[in-house]
């Protein structure tokens, strides 16, 4: 008896044709699952992953396919594939086989929230609340309060457990090694996690408003590693979000991947992509900040040298320019005078000559006339003059009082006129003028200065 042998599409068909026979029975029931590797294509095709704990299978939802979808999870399309990825869904539809690749898939003619569906609904309503309450800053940068230059101490919300607090805290001290951080341990996940992370936002606000802590938070931060949209949830919930949104201190939310959206993102300070993100927004480099001051200190050790040097060398300029211009000049014109010599000699003794013959012939006729010219001129002179005497004799006599003034200040002071009031002036051997008589010994030899003549005397007694 000989083995029955199957080609390679024989049983390829084989197994389409069993799966397209248990089609009706797929077609009356719902699949649950969650999306994962959500893809959107040109064609307007959606290509995904829908897994559960034990298997996963290939789906697609085509472009004529996508209106029956559920609302809340169109919207959560509108968001991006980061919105969907991580859903829990049901979808409707039927099974399909792929003959060229040996390929089992699921095209979704229908989907509709599973468990996370009044959630959307929840997250929806309370985020067009905060739109309402002007606390939605991630729409509206304008009201974003700034972050510290250089924060010095950093509060964190987070886990204790697991690789968010490590990696955050790796990163602030390779970028700033003097930083303080202060963790608050909180549930990130899961019953109760909500309450959590609200207490650990309101514990740092203690501290910022406390006017006797002695540990403030200059910058806080709040958030989580990834996770599907279960596990984030928390970060959704009203108490977590009016915590965050009602932080006295700066605070950014660094919740999950950079494709994940909470509404902590929406009303915190900053969103960042990852915790990681979040702890380099935080801070500078330290090491960059220490370089531009150096950089900054030298160029202003440099400035006014440089300042001087650009000042010396302007003028020096300018003084080598100043010598050089004067007989530049000169030569110049030294040079276009000789040229000019050398072309108007020959014409200036033709000019003369003519010049000559037209000045005996003018001579002739014009001498009445500036005979007149010279008559007309001295009236003139004559009448100028008499009009620049007055003035003239007033400046002189007006010289003439403040010089008689000066002379008789200067007769004032004059130690001869006060000898002629009937003052004396004594002076010693030496010349000198004795003001006191504590100056004179006996035996000194006294000359005492009269108007007329002095008087030499001899000190008698002390």
């Amino acid at each position: 008896m000989s083995d029955k042998v199957y080609s390679v599409g024989a049983l390829s068909k084989s197994i389409r044709n069993n799966l397209l026979a248990n089609n009706a029975k797929i077609r009356d029931a719902w699949i649950e699952g969650e999306i994962s590797g959500w893809k959107p294509y040109p064609s307007g095709h959606f290509y995904f992953t829908l897994k559960d704990d034990e298997a996963q299978i290939s789906c697609v939802l085509f472009a004529f396919c996508v209106k029956g979808c559920e609302e809340a999870f169109l919207q959560a399309m509108a968001q991006g594939s980061g919105a969907v990825n991580g859903l829990k869904v049901q979808l409707s539809g039927e099974l399909d086989y792929t003959l060229s690749r040996g390929q089992c898939s699921f095209k979704a003619y229908r989907i509709r929230l599973s468990g996370l569906g009044d959630k959307m609904a929840q997250f929806n309503a309370l985020k067009a609340k905060l739109e309402a309450e002007g606390l939605n800053k991630l729409d509206h940068p304008d009201l974003r309060r700034p972050f510290p230059f250089l924060p010095h101490r950093i509060g964190i919300v987070t886990s204790p457990a697991g690789a968010v607090i490590h990696d955050m805290c790796d990163v602030l001290f390779r970028r700033f090694p003097n930083l303080e951080v202060r963790l608050y341990p909180a549930k990130v996940q899961g019953e109760g996690a909500a309450a959590s992370l609200a207490a650990g936002v309101a514990y740092f606000n203690a501290l910022a408003t406390d006017p006797n802590a002695e540990w403030r938070p200059d910058v806080v931060i709040i958030g989580r590693g990834g996770g599907s949209a279960e596990d984030l949830w928390c970060f959704n919930e009203e108490p977590v979000v009016y915590a965050v949104a009602g932080s006295v201190t700066p605070i950014i939310s660094a919740v999950g991947h950079e494709s994940d959206t909470t509404l902590c993102d929406y009303v915190a300070d900053l969103r960042a992509g990852t915790p990681s993100i979040a702890a380099e927004r935080a801070v500078p480099e330290k090491a960059k900040l220490t370089a531009r001051v150096e950089e900054l200190l030298a160029r202003l050790l440099r400035a006014p040298m440089q300042c001087v040097e650009g000042w010396t060398q302007q003028l020096d300029y300018l003084s080598l320019k100043l010598q050089r211009a004067p007989r530049e000049a000169f030569h110049a014109c030294e040079r276009r005078l000789q040229r000019a010599e050398i072309r108007l000699t020959p014409a200036m003794r033709e000019a003369a000559q003519k010049g000559e013959m037209r000045l005996q012939r003018a001579q002739s006729r014009l001498m009445p006339t500036v005979r007149e010219a010279v008559q007309h001129a001295e009236t003139r002179l004559q009448r100028a003059a008499l009009r620049l005497e007055p003035p003239l004799r007033q400046g002189v006599e007006a010289a003439e009082h403040r010089l008689e003034r000066a002379a008789a200040k200067l007769a004032l002071l004059n130690p001869d006129e006060t000898l002629k009031r009937g003052y004396s002036i004594t002076l010693d051997a030496t010349g000198h003028v004795v003001k006191t008589a504590s100056e004179v010994r006996m035996g000194d030899v006294l000359v005492t200065r009269l108007s007329e003549g002095d008087v030499r005397s001899v000190v008698a007694s002390e």
